[in-house]
């Protein structure tokens, strides 16, 4: 039996829609509302300040970035 797809519905406050200039403006804030993403990034801030973050080179290797 295949699998079904579950229908998810996303909102936005009308006044984040009606300021939203673009797709990207919307990602921003659906990211910004996002418990795990903003505990993601302040881990990596975290990181960074503590002088744990990668090197842009060794990044762009390590993940076969040109």
């Amino acid at each position: 039996m295949p699998a079904t797809k579950e229908k998810k519905t996303v909102t936005f406050p009308l006044t984040v829609f009606e300021t939203a200039n673009t797709k990207e403006d919307l990602e921003d804030w659906l990211l910004s509302q996002n418990p795990e993403f903003i505990k993601r990034m302040r881990k990596a801030r975290k990181d960074d300040l503590e002088g744990r973050g990668k090197d842009w080179e060794a990044l762009k290797k390590e993940l076969c970035i040109k």
